[in-house]
Order: C-alpha cells, then sequence, then structure tokens
C-alpha cells in the first residue's frame, strides 16, 4: 500500500478534520458540496517586499522555497480548462479569476496581458468571469493601469494606515519603507479614469497604532471598498497583546467602526467585516471568511500547479494547505472531495462544542478557520480571537439595537 505523505503529515497535525471528521456519514445525512467559484493564481511566487509578518514567508509554511518563482503558461492553461470543465458540470453562472502572489506584478505585463485574455476566452460565454488582483502596489504605475482597465481587472492594493505605521512592517528587502510607493499608485487609482479597476484597500489590525489616524490616512485614498484583517494567528501562535486591554484588535476595530457607523447617513467607504457583521445580525450570509457559516468556495492553483486550499493556512503548519491535487491531473471535484476543503463548507457541523454554546456562534461562525487551529487538535477549536471577535460583534449588535428601538419610538408605534 502507498503512503500517501500529505495525507500522513495532515493527520498527524490536524487530527479533526483529517481523522475524526466523518465525511461518509456527511454525505449519508444528504449533505453535498458547494461548487467552486473562486480560482486563486500564485502566478508568481516571490515578492519585493519584505513584510514582517507576511503568512507567506515568514511564518510555519515554508513550502514557497520549493515552487517555481512565476507560473508557466502550461499550468494556468491547465488551471482553466480545469475551472472551464466545472463551471459546465455545474452550469455556474458567474466565478471569479483571482492573479495572486508573492506579488503578482512582478509577473510582468506581456504575461498578465496573455492570462487574461485566455481567462476570458477559456469560459463558457453562458458564466460572467470576474478577474481580481491583489497587490503591493509598489510597481503599480500607468503603463500597468492601463493593462487593469483594457482587460478590466479590478485591483485591492494592501496599505497598513500612515506613513510611520505602513513602514514599519511592509518595507523592501534593502529596509526602506514602501509606502511612498503605494501612495502614488492609489493617486492614479483614485483618478476618475482608474476608478472603475480600483477594488478597495486591505489593511492589517495593528493594536499599537492609532485606529482612527490609520482609517482617516485610508480614506484620503477614496477607496470604493476596506477590508481590515486580523493577523493570522492561532493556538499554538497566539497574536501579540499589546496595551492594558484584553481585547486589543476589538478595541481598536470599535473605534474605527464608531468613526464610520456615525459619519452620516451613508457612510463614507464600505467596510466588509462591518458589513459582513451588521448583515449576519440581521440574518443574512457573509461574504468573507473571517465571520458567518457561508461555504468557502475558493480554490488555490500554486506556481507549481499544486491545488491547495486558502493560503492563510500557511500559517498554521508546514502542509496545512496541501491537497495532494495537481491542475494536470484533478479536477475541481476532486478538490472538494478534500476533508480540509469540506471542514470549510459545513458550516455549523465544523464548530467546536463550546462555539455551538455561544450565543454568537451564528455571526461569529468560529471566526477565520486559520485561527481556530491547535496542535494534536486541528481545527475544531473556538478562533484565537474569540474574545475580541465577541466584544466587536456584541459592540456591534448594540448601536444597531439602539437605532431600532430610537426608530420604533419616533414612528410612534406602540
Amino acid at each position: 500500500m502507498t503512503v500517501d505523505p500529505v495525507r500522513t503529515a495532515q493527520r498527524a497535525a490536524a487530527p479533526w478534520p483529517y481523522v475524526t471528521l466523518d465525511v461518509a456519514a456527511l454525505r449519508a445525512s444528504g449533505w453535498r458540496p458547494t461548487p467552486l467559484r473562486e480560482v486563486v493564481l500564485k502566478v508568481h511566487q516571490r515578492c519585493n517586499l519584505a513584510c514582517d509578518y507576511c503568512y507567506v514567508y515568514e511564518l510555519a509554511d515554508q513550502s514557497w522555497r520549493g515552487r517555481p518563482a512565476a507560473m508557466s503558461a502550461e499550468t494556468w492553461r491547465a488551471a482553466l480548462d480545469r475551472l472551464a470543465d466545472h463551471v459546465r458540470v455545474h452550469d455556474l453562472r458567474s466565478v471569479r479569476v483571482v492573479l495572486h502572489g508573492g506579488e503578482p506584478l512582478l509577473y510582468g505585463r506581456g504575461r498578465l496581458a496573455e492570462l487574461a485574455t485566455a481567462v476570458r476566452a477559456s469560459l463558457p460565454g453562458t458564466c460572467k468571469v470576474e478577474m481580481g488582483m491583489q497587490t503591493n502596489g509598489v510597481r503599480l504605475d500607468p503603463a500597468m493601469i492601463e493593462l487593469l482597465r483594457r482587460h478590466d481587472i479590478r485591483v485591492g492594493v494592501s496599505l497598513d494606515g500612515v506613513e510611520a505605521d505602513h513602514d514599519r512592517h511592509r518595507r523592501t528587502r534593502n529596509g526602506r519603507g514602501s509606502f511612498a510607493a503605494v501612495a502614488a499608485a492609489l493617486e492614479l487609482l483614485r483618478r476618475p479614469e482608474n476608478r472603475p479597476v480600483f477594488g478597495g484597500i486591505l489593511c492589517t489590525v495593528a493594536p499599537d497604532t492609532d485606529p482612527v489616524a490609520g482609517y482617516e490616512q485610508l480614506l484620503k485614498f477614496e477607496p470604493p471598498a476596506i477590508d481590515f484583517l486580523l493577523p493570522h494567528a492561532n493556538w499554538d501562535e497566539p497574536p501579540g497583546r499589546p496595551g492594558a486591554g484584553e481585547t486589543p484588535y476589538a478595541d481598536w476595530l470599535i473605534a474605527i467602526f464608531d468613526h464610520w457607523y456615525t459619519a452620516g447617513p451613508e457612510p463614507p467607504v464600505r467596510i466588509r467585516l462591518f458589513e459582513d457583521i451588521m448583515r449576519l445580525v440581521f440574518g443574512g450570509d457573509s461574504g468573507s471568511e473571517q465571520v458567518g457559516l457561508s461555504p468557502s468556495g475558493v480554490v488555490v492553483v500554486e506556481s507549481d500547479g499544486a491545488f491547495e486550499q486558502v493560503d492563510a493556512l500557511k500559517s498554521a503548519y508546514e502542509g496545512a494547505c496541501a491537497t495532494g491535487l495537481d491542475v494536470r491531473h484533478d479536477d475541481l471535484d476532486a478538490v472538494l472531495a478534500d476533508p480540509g476543503m469540506i471542514a470549510r463548507q459545513i458550516g455549523l457541523r465544523a464548530l467546536s462544542p463550546d462555539c455551538l454554546d455561544c450565543p454568537l456562534h451564528r455571526v461569529c461562525g468560529g471566526g477565520h478557520y486559520a485561527h481556530r487551529y491547535r496542535r494534536g487538535e486541528g481545527f475544531r477549536n473556538p478562533s484565537v480571537y474569540c474574545a475580541d471577535l465577541a466584544k466587536l460583534i456584541n459592540h456591534v449588535y448594540g448601536r444597531l439595537a439602539d437605532d431600532v428601538r430610537q426608530l420604533v419610538s419616533s414612528s410612534g408605534a406602540p
């Protein structure tokens, strides 16, 4: 019998879901996977920055070292073939293809143009294709933005607040800060002719910074949306707790929420985390993996063609993203049969008993899957940010409840 080294490592590091999740029983109960609707292509494995908190280069999984720097055309063509087959089999009406890294702009304009053209040509005409890119922005110049406009690729840019805070963590390999270059790119994107491809700004939560000052810095670039992301951490590698409070990440986010929520009848920018929580409080669904119970429909294709789970899991342990599958030999339905993928699609059944006992579990959803990891147990734990998430959700709920009460009172309803 052939020993599968990927599965052996997964079972040792994460018994749940790789040993104790009963996939056969799930299927017998009538559960079926949700088709994959987002494919992340790691077109360039290296980066031109050396951010000190990067989950790809600085945390547990160092598999990038053994992978090609750039994805070959053969690999991305195979990935697009697999996606096209998946679209046909499941009659999908929309999918998203995201160009990622490393730093995707290192792939170069010529190869990016060739790939973007092939993406739209490869998929059935009945399926709407959205293309996106996440970049550090350093190489985002007028020529590159013109390419993005020509191929309708919406771009998200990473920026961590004011210059001093950003440059503490997001530096070039020679130690210089990157804020000036990123700010120049954002100034280009805010121009009216470029706004159709401006997807938004991604910012990492940093409790040792001034949250409102950082938020106001982001607003100066007039982004259509902002994503605030908790630093990737878990029970073996817990987050830092700067400051005197026990919930510094919640306190930081609450300061921004209050500033945003009270800005007027229409907030100046969409903030996905806050909007997701508000929608979940009213019984809706989430649009991200940070909160809520919506099934994940994302798969990553690494530069060597490996199918993997979302790469935030690289913060947990070596090989945490691996499926053992490849674009050359396997289809996307095979990816959906992986226990790790299944665990991120089963909602309540992936939550720990502690989470299920919590009245917030349908809003919190256990937090980001990567943040639940504990070695020797796996991913069926509360988030390492449990206390922060509870405080933030309760605060948002309280603000909404107060406004509903005031609305009812002013309407004269009994």
